[in-house]
């Protein structure tokens, strides 16, 4: 009997529910170890992951250990995937989703991050670095939405894992670019129909549903904040003053 995964995250950012998202839609039993941010530099998650960035697993039925999204993601699809459910072993089709999982990791992960930083996070408005991180989420989505011209997923005629590990970070693009939810894809219709289609699974569904829930028992809202909190400003007085939220 397979015994459950478990798999250490804060709630709040993308990466640990790419993760959370393929293990739904392959039925494999996996357990949360939920905390907080400002936890993750210390013990006992530093002894799991030196870097210490979520998510994490330790998989008791191989015993291993494992850190960062992509070789979680990886390592799932490779012990857990026997039917093939998202993946492919023809040679072209299974290099080339590993092909978008590292676009993926090397051009929506960062590049989303560090407009969000920009545009949400850091202290100084810098107009240069928020038109250069924009400009690069923005050529990253015409990259996908030239390519999905014609096409519901990547690779193939089925999702797969390589359309998944862009879900997450494709779902808070509003708060990434500070726009409204309905403009979030203004201009990149292929890719706003593929985010769609993704969101509406029940795979997807079920990992929002426990996101809100652990926010929720953090006392965070949906974007992260400290509810009740009303700004950034706000919440780096209250951190400085050693009051953490929750």
């Amino acid at each position: 009997m397979t015994q459950p995964i478990r798999v250490w995250l804060t709630p709040p950012g993308p990466n640990p529910w790419k993760v959370i998202v393929v293990l739904e839609e392959l039925k494999v039993p996996y357990e949360i170890i939920s905390f907080k941010f400002e936890d993750v530099k210390k013990e006992p998650f530093i002894n799991i992951n030196p870097n210490g960035r979520v998510p994490a697993i330790v998989d008791p039925n191989h015993d291993i250990t494992l850190w960062e999204s992509g070789a979680i993601i990886t390592y799932l699809i490779e012990q857990y995937n026997a039917d093939r459910l998202l993946t492919y072993d023809t040679l072209k089709e299974k290099h080339h989703l590993n092909q978008w999982l590292h676009f993926q990791m090397s051009g929506q992960g960062p590049y989303w991050g560090t407009a969000g930083h920009f545009n949400v996070l850091h202290p100084v408005k810098v107009p240069t670095a928020i038109e250069r991180y924009n400009d690069q989420v923005k050529r990253v989505l015409g990259v996908l939405d030239k390519w999905l011209e014609g096409k519901e997923w990547l690779v193939g005629d089925k999702i797969t894992y390589a359309d998944l590990a862009w879900l997450p970070w494709n779902d808070r693009l509003d708060s990434v670019l500070l726009c409204p939810a309905s403009e979030s894809f203004a201009g990149f219709p292929n890719v706003e129909a593929w985010h769609k289609r993704m969101a509406s699974r029940p795979s997807w569904k079920s990992a929002m549903e426990t996101r809100a829930r652990l926010m929720d028992e953090q006392g965070l809202d949906w974007h992260g904040m400290p509810k009740g909190v009303k700004s950034m400003e706000e919440y780096e007085e209250m951190m400085a003053a050693g009051k953490t939220p929750g």
